[in-house]
């Protein structure tokens, strides 16, 4: 939980960044604070994503084990062609 809630105050500092950027007319500023805010943006949602599923799969560990071994076969069928 505590990656989240870094990652949601980078985010912030990140937007913060770029609003100075614009304010001072900067763009080395917009450009390195737009950065920090998406790729803080984008870790959110991994995380959240990851929480998500552990969730599901361990409220319904049947469902996961066949997701896993579908996607197994899957990857081993592209693997297996020439």
């Amino acid at each position: 939980m505590s990656g989240k809630i870094e990652d949601a105050v980078k985010e912030a500092a990140g937007a913060a960044q770029e609003q100075w950027g614009e304010a001072t007319h900067s763009p080395k500023h917009q450009a390195k604070g737009a950065a920090r805010r998406y790729t803080n943006q984008a870790s959110y949602a991994a995380r959240d994503a990851a929480d998500c599923i552990k969730d599901q799969v361990q409220s319904n560990p049947f469902a996961g084990l066949a997701v896993a071994a579908g996607v197994g076969v899957f990857i081993g069928f592209l693997l297996g062609r020439k």
